[in-house]
């Protein structure tokens, strides 16, 4: 991959609201803004993405698009130019745990629905939680994925989930989020053609490794900067200016807040508390650092055909 390229893909993993509850161990919701991902969000990232000629990459979870509502917006997305990857069937944190069949039937299934929903077989995918292992990586193989989007090597992070798990443990909650194997720590932090080990350069099934920063490897997504604000997101974006790929992943989450029908979740998601116009705000000051820096912006699919290119 050339070190003289500044591409930047965003994309935005459609996490509708239960599995936040599933996170923190909360039960099913029963709150009006169970459904707030597909009744709020996808419209204000494709206003944003409008204003501000960004082209996105939708990670849709299969299931969700069993509602005619969700799958014509992911199908009108798909018209305006955006990429709908593939999220999974349901979403189990657990994913790599289960049989081989089970993974191949998430994949497969989820893509078939996609595709149904918008005329288009997805052909990236991302794992719930960013979970990979070797065997997952070869049922995307062999299910026509041509990349992946899963891989996050991101050291703050593993430690930050592995504590807010044994805490939720402690309080008499369980998680169904589960902690990735400590060898992902290990994978490249640019975007790379997997080896014969997921986490091992080759040449085979491309991966976009989730975004950090360079030096502490902290997480540039969409949660950390929508949590730092205006400020704070400009210093972390420039600690990636010079990266020839980005990869910055948003959460439909991170452009709603507790007016949304998340006042329950409030207490237990910080980046809920903090308001839709500010998150917005904050967005578009990352956007616009990037731009100003040279950055074009693609989709994800088209970032991972410049690693096929380059070699």
């Amino acid at each position: 991959m050339r070190d003289n390229l500044r591409l930047c893909a965003v994309s935005v993993d459609l996490d509708e609201i239960p599995n936040y509850y599933a996170i923190h161990g909360l039960g099913e919701p029963s709150v009006p803004g169970a459904s707030a991902v597909y009744d709020h969000a996808v419209d204000r990232l494709a206003r944003l993405a409008r204003t501000l000629r960004i082209p996105l990459t939708f990670f849709a979870v299969g299931s969700d698009l069993r509602t005619v509502a969700n799958a014509d917006k992911l199908r009108a997305a798909s018209e305006l130019g955006h990429e709908i990857a593939n999220h999974s069937l349901d979403h189990l944190y657990d994913l790599t745990r289960r049989s081989v069949a089970e993974m191949t039937r998430q994949v497969q299934e989820a893509s078939r629905l996609i595709h149904e929903a918008v005329g288009k077989r997805p052909t990236g995918f991302r794992a719930p939680g960013y979970v990979m292992t070797d065997e997952l990586a070869a049922v995307l193989r062999a299910s026509e994925i041509a990349y992946d989007s899963s891989v996050f090597p991101c050291p703050a992070y593993y430690a930050a989930k592995a504590s807010a798990m044994a805490l939720m443990v402690a309080r008499g909650r369980t998680s169904r989020s589960i902690v990735d194997h400590p060898r992902v720590l290990a994978a490249p932090v640019r975007p790379y053609r997997m080896g014969t080990r997921f986490h091992l350069r080759g040449r085979s099934l491309v991966e976009l490794p989730v975004q950090v920063t360079r030096w502490l490897r902290l997480p540039f997504i969409g949660t950390t900067l929508t949590l730092a604000g205006p400020r704070l997101a400009r210093a972390l974006t420039r600690t990636v200016v010079g990266e020839p790929v980005i990869c910055l992943e948003l959460h439909g989450i991170d452009v709603l807040d507790s007016d949304d029908g998340l006042a329950d979740l409030a207490p237990y998601q910080p980046d809920v508390r903090r308001r839709v116009a500010d998150k917005l705000e904050t967005l578009e000051e990352v956007f616009g650092v990037l731009r100003g820096a040279g950055y074009a912006f693609v989709r994800s699919d088209e970032a991972a055909a410049q690693v096929v290119k380059g070699g």
